[in-house]
């Protein structure tokens, strides 16, 4: 039995084992590994260990930074390969889009390897009589990430490089349900010739949260899960003095008007709901049908689903995995259970999915529905799986209207070859991220990834030029380096 440990100072940190739980394959549905839980004592090794190498890292050039942020790239794109199956052994998601999570989380790789030019302050001469001011950016000290069991590469990769960069050390909680792509991250990290401390790994589930959350070396946390639980370590995180974004869930809407490309627009509805069993902070799970297009589109969707091949994702030829747990695959499937009892139609049932050779794994196959009103379940809430609801309206009017009532705005998108109607959308969507003839807007590294409303709680989104900003604090400096005479009396406010 594979045992996952914690990555404390450089070395991997075996817990308690009777603390230990269980780690599944979701294709076969048997345990594949234990993995440790981490108590108070395990997060206070870790904080003092990245408290203690921040003191030192926070002295390092720059360049030398920036060194070994390339070496690490470096790394991470050569065993690339080997995350991605280690994504598709615990995590279920097929291989090619394992493949594709690693290198998004290497854009944000990239992007910090430019820290040199990132952190470049500004200068302003003569502000007063042979007064200069200017200003710079400072680490944090200890940061912690708390990161879903959706993405284990890629959402923690677009905290850590940038952090760390900065000259911050990193604490990283992954998921208990995948947790062994961060222990390989960590040795990337060391080979690469990252000084030990400066990034940590604590396994485990809540305990581990509330003591990262309490800790007070810790002076910021990134967040991204449920909107209950983002809105909770938002509380729980400023309240301790911390410096928190959390990002929370998501039900985000796919607009298609009656001029849209009917062809793409099936395409991209299918790949966005279906693409990772539908397990994606932007997975389009509202297809919001204008005037009679629904009619039309949704026989379309509903024959492109009898070509996703679902099954094992190690194996060639499959298009979907299974779903992370029994327990979420019998969650959603109350949720369409829910769909049918409340009167929508339901055009394709997941529920009878089964796969040969794998009939203990947690595979649920595509759902769609068809009339689904805004006061269903079914609508109301992220069920984070391969479900895809069509809700009609009669109008671009309301169809804006029924996504900005909605309590969550992480992405939306709109299918039209009206560039007028697309520019009215995207002024007056009220979503952070917006697409156009795109189904799933994640912004590449150099823009940054967040929403508005329920789908964030803090100031700031992740990567980009606010990632940097989040990770440090503004230091403004006003210096005068006069000639060596007195200045004589003056009592009043320096006004230049």
């Amino acid at each position: 039995m594979n045992h996952i440990a914690h990555w404390i100072d450089g070395l991997r940190h075996a817990g308690d084992p009777a603390r230990a739980q269980p780690v599944y394959n979701p294709a076969t549905g048997q345990v594949s590994a234990r993995v440790d839980f981490a108590d108070d004592g395990v997060v206070d090794a870790a904080a003092t260990a990245a408290a203690r190498a921040q003191a030192e890292w926070r002295e390092v050039s720059l360049a030398r930074r920036a060194e070994v942020l390339f070496r690490f790239r470096d790394l991470v794109a050569r065993r690339s390969d080997e995350l991605a199956c280690l994504i598709t052994t615990e995590h279920g998601k097929v291989l090619a889009d394992a493949r594709g999570e690693v290198k998004r989380g290497l854009e944000v790789a990239d992007f910090a390897c430019g820290i040199p030019h990132l952190l470049k302050g500004r200068f302003s001469e003569n502000v007063g009589t042979d007064v200069d001011s200017y200003s710079i950016r400072q680490p944090l000290g200890v940061v912690a990430g708390i990161t879903p069991f959706n993405f284990p590469v890629m959402v923690p990769m677009w905290m850590f490089p940038i952090a760390i960069a900065c000259g911050n050390s990193f604490i990283l909680k992954p998921s208990e349900k995948d947790p062994s792509p961060s222990l390989r991250l960590a040795e990337l990290w060391k080979e690469a010739g990252l000084p030990d401390g400066v990034f940590n790994v604590v396994q485990g589930g809540r305990e581990a949260v509330e003591a990262l959350l309490r800790h007070p070396a810790v002076q910021a946390v990134s967040f991204v899960g449920s909107t209950p639980v983002a809105r909770a370590v938002y509380e729980t995180g400023t309240r301790a003095g911390k410096r928190v974004q959390a990002l929370g869930g998501a039900k985000n809407h796919m607009v298609v008007l009656p001029d849209a490309d009917l062809g793409l627009a099936a395409d991209s509805a299918v790949n966005a709901a279906y693409g990772s069993a539908g397990e994606r902070c932007m997975a389009v799970s509202v297809l919001v049908a204008v005037g009679d297009v629904a009619d039309r589109l949704v026989p379309l969707v509903r024959e492109r689903l009898d070509r996703i091949h679902v099954g094992a994702g190690l194996e060639e030829g499959i298009d979907m995995g299974p779903l992370i747990t029994a327990e979420h695959r019998e969650r959603v499937s109350g949720y369409i259970a829910s769909g049918v009892s409340e009167g929508a139609s339901l055009v394709s049932d997941g529920r009878g999915c089964r796969v040969e050779g794998h009939e203990a794994g947690f595979f649920l196959g595509p759902t769609l529905f068809d009339h689904v009103r805004p006061g269903m379940t079914i609508y109301r809430d992220e069920i984070f799986g391969p479900v895809l609801s069509v809700v009609r309206v009669g109008s671009y009017g309301e169809a804006r209207d029924l996504i900005n009532r909605s309590s969550f705005a992480n992405g939306v998108a709109i299918f039209t070859r009206d560039g007028a109607v697309a520019r009215r959308f995207q002024h007056e969507i009220q979503v952070g991220m917006v697409g156009i003839n795109v189904p799933i807007p994640v912004p590449v590294a150099y823009y940054s990834f967040g929403g508005w409303k329920s789908s964030l709680f803090g100031d700031t989104h992740m990567h980009g030029e606010e990632g940097v900003a989040f990770y440090t604090r503004a230091k403004v400096v006003t210096a005068r380096w006069p000639a060596p005479v007195t200045t004589g009396k003056d009592l009043g406010f320096p006004s230049g």
